[in-house]
């Protein structure tokens, strides 16, 4: 049965000779380079980012951080939603300066030179690059790593810091021994899908956190086996009924894949796995938090357990939408960042 073993080999084929007889990557150059893009040295990591400033003088500072298999292109699309919400029904004293960093490792920030360069590290590395862009008080969204990143802002930088915005609060979970006691219905049944992503969906989780290198010579070697390795992820953590190009444009996906492609950076990416290994969350975060859950994430948050752990503020069922929210619904992922910060951009001091 297609895709019930992975990537689909019929998929794969169209995908592939789409990707060699038609795809324009100078086209796509050309895309990326109409960003405000710059390279800096942050707590002795060069980094690779894209800072748009909104023309709106009470802007909020903003953080935008991805995950895997992913890139700063995937905030392409919500960009403009964030820095000029006027020109897209929104108000213009929801606008945000818009900070957008490529994880160390991941497309063109340099590869760590040496291990430790975790979650925590890496929200260090974040909370000095906005200190060196002169931002006092900034918020923080982010998505898979990305959530976890700005998690640790809300425990290490919580002083500078008015909230974070979470699409993806499901890493913070009860531990697999839980027997579901003092749970709802609704938190048993967010419990259960957990669980059977675990069972069936973490294939790749178990090897990158274990054995990175091995499979990162043959995805650096095979744009086949690249394209294979991240389409899958792709196709069943959105939500798209099967059909992928129904929530990701087809260039746009290619582009993600070009970008770990031509930087090299598979195995780079891929390590962060093995440098976080399978910690679970036992922080409490200092600062306001909001969590926007899409029906097609990979699996659902355990609410209470979310609580116990995160100030929740604002906590959204969005409507439609997975796991790569800023790519599948840009418009829906901004209107409840702007919702969120709105009561606390007071904290801002500058």
């Amino acid at each position: 049965m297609p895709w019930s073993d992975g990537t689909d080999s019929a998929f794969l084929s169209d995908l592939l000779a789409y990707w060699r007889d038609d795809f324009h990557w100078r086209k796509q150059e050309a895309l990326i380079n109409t960003l405000p893009q710059f390279m800096t040295s942050a707590d002795a990591r060069e980094l690779h980012l894209v800072h748009a400033r909104s023309a709106e003088a009470g802007a909020l500072p903003l953080l935008l951080v991805h995950g895997w298999p992913g890139s700063f292109w995937e905030f392409r699309r919500i960009i403009p939603f964030l820095t000029d919400p006027a020109a897209h029904g929104g108000n213009p004293n929801d606008a945000f300066h818009v900070v957008i960093p490529s994880l160390p490792g991941y497309g063109w920030s340099a590869v760590p030179d040496a291990p430790g360069c975790d979650p925590a590290a890496i929200a260090r590395a974040f909370a000095a690059l906005m200190a060196n862009l002169g931002y006092r008080q900034y918020g923080a969204q982010g998505g898979d790593w990305g959530s976890r990143i700005v998690a640790h802002l809300g425990v290490t930088d919580a002083s500078h810091l008015v909230g974070v915005h979470l699409n993806f609060p499901g890493f913070i979970a009860p531990p697999p021994d839980h027997d579901g006691s003092g749970l709802n219905q609704s938190d048993l049944k967010a419990l259960r899908s957990a669980r059977a992503f675990a069972a069936d969906g973490t294939g790749y989780l178990h090897l990158q956190s274990t054995r990175p290198g091995t499979p990162a010579f043959g995805l650096s070697d095979s744009p086949a086996g690249l394209a294979a390795w991240i389409v899958e992820k792709y196709r069943e953590w959105t939500d798209c009924n099967g059909d992928l190009y129904s929530a990701i444009d087809r260039d746009d996906l290619l582009t993600i894949i070009m970008i770990y492609w031509v930087t090299n950076t598979i195995g780079p990416s891929m390590r962060l796995y093995r440098e976080h290994g399978r910690r679970p969350w036992n922080q409490k975060v200092a600062v306001p938090a909001g969590c926007a859950v899409f029906p097609a994430e990979t699996s659902q948050p355990v609410r209470s357990w979310v609580e116990q752990f995160l100030d929740v503020r604002q906590w959204t069922d969005m409507p439609r939408g997975g796991h790569f929210a800023a790519l599948e619904q840009p418009a829906l992922l901004a209107e409840d960042i702007r919702k969120f910060f709105r009561p606390l951009r007071i904290r801002r001091q500058g």
